[in-house]
């Protein structure tokens, strides 16, 4: 049974947690009060963000120079290019969230400064009102990302679960039927 790389593997499950702690953070920091508390978490998140940025970037690299393991051959063509769709629609994700909230930051005039001792450069001027769009873009982009995640994984699940195939095998090569 065919299974993604090590490096693959590592990437995927190490940018699957840190989503699933800057998602959560994102949506926490924004109901607080401004305090200390709330622009170290904002620092946090974009440090998050960033390395999830870098690590998706490393992951289109790898996944271009390391083809997928093959899909089963019981799967039906249709599935076949819904998973490739949401694939390539995850990676752009991964690569369009990251550089929406920098973009954000940036034309709401807050500098990212990448663990707390690398500055970023602003990549717009400062610009209220795109910066309220650019909020906007990336809080939907996030809930494009939630909406999909919770597909991905539905599939993964019914496919280990009814249809007894290798796919989440691929990704998880301990796990056994």
């Amino acid at each position: 049974m065919p299974a993604y790389t090590r490096t693959a593997i590592v990437l995927h499950w190490l940018i699957a947690l840190l989503i699933c702690v800057a998602l959560p953070m994102g949506l926490a920091m924004q109901e607080l009060a401004l305090s200390p508390l709330k622009l170290k978490l904002y620092a946090w998140h974009k440090w998050l963000g960033v390395t999830v940025f870098l690590l998706a970037v490393l992951r289109v690299l790898w996944r271009a120079t390391h083809a997928a393991p093959p899909e089963p051959e019981t799967m039906p063509p249709w599935q076949r290019t819904a998973a490739r769709l949401a694939h390539g629609a995850l990676y752009a994700l991964l690569l369009l969230i990251p550089l929406s909230g920098w973009l954000m930051s940036s034309a709401k005039g807050f500098q990212t400064v990448y663990l707390g001792v690398l500055p970023l450069p602003d990549l717009l001027a400062k610009d209220e009102a795109l910066g309220k769009l650019l909020a906007l873009v990336h809080e939907q982009l996030n809930h494009v990302l939630l909406a999909l995640v919770i597909v991905h994984v539905a599939a993964a699940v019914k496919h280990h679960r009814v249809d007894r195939d290798d796919v989440l095998v691929r990704m998880l090569p301990w796990l056994k039927h």
